[in-house]
């Protein structure tokens, strides 16, 4: 990945897992077999720039009563289009243009599938995290069963608090149920990216990347004209320019150099001059008079079509504008609430010892000690959905940015 951004995240899995989905993702073969095919344009396109050479050779036998006659010959011959208005010009940088719009394309495309890599590998790890405190929680309303039996069996409690300790070991088990196929299903979404059979097996980080650094102050909005989607887009817009000068061209008369060398011989007619390589030098001269309107009508197809290029091109960088402040947005935002999540998941702890110790005494029943036993989980679970959001907005940042904080291109406009 340019620029290295996702090295910024420090995990080495996720760096491997970012390799083998390039190397594998099926759409990263239709992104190269598209700019393939561009290449392939654009030296169609460029060839037109040059003299046409042909060479014919020929012979044929016939017979009539008996007797055959051959007759054979070759012809050699240069034509070459004078550009005088620019059209086969116009074309040639229309379809460089198209190329390096479609490289772009790919480019952002496995920028966009790295990107994806990134989220799926933390919500997977995420849900992995989760599969933990789900596990602790069912552990914890074991523990409380046993209790409550135990106190019902001396005659401590009722078997009211026998069966609400059960039902809450029940609704535990069930809401780790849900966690594991949640966890079972990210897998098999990383496995699809990475090009793999989606058999659940991929190996997960035992936790979230570190520490992010800060985002660093006054970041240049011309960060913004490397993003791969915004460069394909202005290539895109040179290229409609282009199409509309070769159609314009269209309309005027073409001027063709011919040059050309012909030898023939045969066994039946009499040639002059037998020997002798036939050789010729022309101009052709073709000028369109009248086609039906279709000539305008081109025109006015590759107006609209460059119309549509720039009003694409507009739409792009406002949403890269709108993507940027989003992911930073979001990310202030989740900042903030890691910080106060963070404190409640350490005060429902605080407070789930002190209801324990008070049910244990018989100052408290059961109910307030699920109660509180569920709002650390839920705490748990909160913090550690914003820690693995930061993660994701981040690769949205980058993602919007077109590379990491440095002001270095990622790929080159022609």
């Amino acid at each position: 990945v340019q620029n290295g951004w996702l090295a910024s995240f420090e995990d080495d899995q996720l760096l491997e897992r970012a390799h083998e989905a390039l190397e594998h993702n099926p759409d990263m073969r239709v992104a190269a077999a598209r700019v393939q095919q561009a290449a392939a344009y654009m030296r169609i396109a460029g060839g037109a720039l040059y003299p046409q050479v042909q060479a014919v050779g020929f012979t044929t036998t016939s017979s009539k009563d008996g007797a055959s006659t051959d007759l054979s010959g070759w012809q050699f011959s240069v034509s070459w289009e004078l550009d005088l208005w620019g059209r086969v010009r116009y074309g040639a940088r229309a379809a460089e243009s198209q190329y390096a719009s479609a490289e772009a394309d790919a480019f952002f495309a496995r920028q966009s599938l790295v990107a994806l890599v990134a989220k799926a590998w933390f919500t997977a790890t995420e849900s992995s995290l989760q599969r933990a405190i789900a596990a602790d929680a069912v552990t914890a309303a074991e523990r409380l069963l046993q209790l409550a039996t135990t106190r019902q069996r001396v005659g401590v409690d009722s078997e009211t608090d026998l069966v609400q300790a059960r039902a809450n070991l029940n609704n535990a088990r069930d809401a780790a149920r849900q966690v594991d196929l949640a966890y079972t299903q990210s897998l098999r979404a990383l496995e699809l990216l990475l090009g793999r059979y989606p058999a659940a097996e991929v190996e997960i980080a035992a936790g979230l990347p570190g520490q992010m650094s800060p985002v660093p102050a006054g970041v240049p909005s011309e960060l913004l004209e490397r993003r791969p989607d915004v460069i394909a887009a202005e290539r895109r817009v040179a290229a409609a320019f282009d199409l509309v000068g070769q159609a314009r061209a269209a309309q005027l008369p073409r001027l063709n150099l011919v040059a050309s060398a012909v030898d023939v011989s045969s066994d039946l007619f009499v040639l002059e001059e037998n020997d002798e390589i036939k050789s010729s030098v022309g101009a052709g001269l073709f000028a369109p008079l009248f086609q039906g309107g279709a000539l305008k009508a081109q025109v006015e197809l590759r107006t609209a079509e460059q119309d549509e290029a720039m009003a694409a091109y507009a739409q792009t960088g406002l949403r890269a504008f709108a993507e940027v402040e989003d992911a930073l947005a979001i990310a202030d935002s989740l900042h903030g609430r890691e910080t106060y999540l963070a404190q409640v998941a350490a005060d429902n702890s605080r407070a789930l010892e002190l209801e324990e110790t008070r049910y244990r005494v018989g100052s408290r029943d059961l109910r307030s000690v699920a109660q509180q036993q569920l709002a650390l989980y839920d705490a748990r679970m909160a913090l550690l959905r914003v820690q693995s959001e930061q993660r994701v907005q981040r690769v949205n940042l980058h993602l919007a940015l077109g590379g990491d904080f440095a002001a270095t291109p990622t790929v080159a406009a022609r």
